[in-house]
């Protein structure tokens, strides 16, 4: 989660009771030095977008009623986050990823190697050549990020079979979240749909 906790920055976090856990915290939130909000709690991504779907925010598959969770799909032996189905339309295998990593203005995905990120991308293409739909979901949960690009400059391959993916079919959309504050209490909802920008100039890193 490079760039989500620097020296100084505030957070807030929750406490669980739970005898089972090794810690009893759990940090859920970022406040950097730009003012930005993070959500750090990764497990926050698929509740998030759940409570979307069910609330019609997420208008691709508002008129799907019937949502099941972690539904083993493909040839890897993966999970599908959500899968969804209705009388008389093809399934929808959705496929959540959260994005918090914010270069130059734009938010990038992955922000590290992912060989699990990469093979979710196969079986979704392989959803779509099964004739279902299938959705690659990008959830911002980064207060300044406004658009999503693959990190081709962290994951060269992953960016490629995203490309492979989208031309197979597979459908690749993101919302981000809305951070509200109520007496240091926080409110997270996904709300607004976000471009997808595929081609970008590359970044260029000093190695020197």
């Amino acid at each position: 989660m490079t760039g989500c906790a620097t020296p100084n920055d505030t957070i807030w976090y929750s406490t669980s009771d739970n005898p089972k856990r090794k810690y009893p915290f759990s940090w859920e939130i970022t406040q950097n030095k730009n003012n930005h909000y993070i959500c750090i709690n990764t497990l926050r991504a698929n509740q998030l977008v759940e409570e979307a779907i069910n609330n019609k925010v997420i208008t691709e598959v508002a008129d799907y009623g019937q949502l099941q969770r972690e539904v083993k799909y493909g040839s890897e032996n993966s999970r599908i986050d959500f899968l969804l189905t209705a009388d008389n339309k093809p399934k929808v295998y959705i496929e959540v990823k959260s994005v918090t990593l914010l270069t130059d203005q734009q938010g990038y995905f992955p922000d590290a190697v992912t060989s699990r990120g990469q093979k979710h991308l196969r079986e979704l293409i392989e959803m779509t050549e099964q004739g279902h739909r299938a959705i690659l979901l990008f959830a911002v949960l980064h207060s300044g990020i406004n658009s999503v690009s693959p990190a081709e400059h962290i994951d060269e391959k992953y960016t490629a079979l995203l490309k492979q993916a989208m031309a197979a079919g597979v459908e690749v959309i993101a919302y981000k979240a809305k951070f509200t504050e109520n007496d240091a209490k926080f409110t997270v909802i996904l709300q607004n749909k976000v471009p997808l920008i595929i081609e970008k100039e590359p970044i260029k890193i000093d190695l020197a």
